[in-house]
């Protein structure tokens, strides 16, 4: 017996993985499905920590993550997109050198695979606007031209990224967008931790 979040918990009893039983297993599903209900929360509260960090820019993160999520769903995006376009830079605070994988793994489960390689690939399309200002090179995206999802890419950036800096833009909140994230993030599409068909 241990405690989780300070209720009392039936544990499994292996101190390996290979001593482990059938029993230990439910015991460990048994917990796991209400910690994995709360994933959303948990993405949630981890966006949050964007907020008041600038980098320069005239808003902070949050702000442009909030601003991304808000002038997607004014267009008439789908809430997956919606979704994407709200943690698209999730991964800031964690990974500087690489952020839209991090924000690309951490959706991978619950989005389709032209979203996935959307957000996966934004840092890249998003260069457009500003890499030769750093001595890159602007069309780096270029070597994807001809993908599928090529164009859908460089149409968020333009729409959906590029253009969310905006200190005078009136944003949806956090809890505004909170029953949308819930939705998408309750549904995994595929993990290999899900049965196949």
């Amino acid at each position: 017996m241990a405690h989780d979040g300070g209720i009392a918990v039936d544990t499994a009893t292996f101190i390996r993985m290979e001593d482990g039983t059938e029993d230990d297993w439910a015991k460990i599903i048994a917990c796991e499905l209400p910690f994995q209900a709360q994933q959303a929360d948990r993405l949630l509260d981890h966006l949050k920590l964007l907020k008041d960090e600038v980098g320069g820019f005239a808003i902070d993160r949050l702000e442009h993550s909030l601003q991304s999520a808000t002038r997607a769903h004014q267009a008439g995006k789908d809430e997956e997109y919606v979704v994407c376009a709200l943690f698209h830079d999730m991964g800031d605070m964690l990974g500087s050198y690489n952020h839209a994988d991090i924000a690309a793994a951490v959706l991978k489960p619950f989005v389709s695979e032209q979203n996935h390689w959307m957000v996966e690939k934004h840092g890249i399309f998003q260069g457009y606007y500003f890499f030769h200002f750093l001595g890159l090179d602007r069309d780096m995206r270029e070597k994807f031209r001809g993908h599928p999802n090529f164009e859908h890419t460089a149409e968020f950036c333009e729409k959906f990224d590029q253009n969310c800096f905006d200190p005078n833009f009136k944003s949806m909140s956090i809890e505004d967008l909170r029953p949308m994230v819930q939705r998408v993030i309750s549904r995994p599409r595929r993990s290999i931790y899900m049965k196949g068909d």
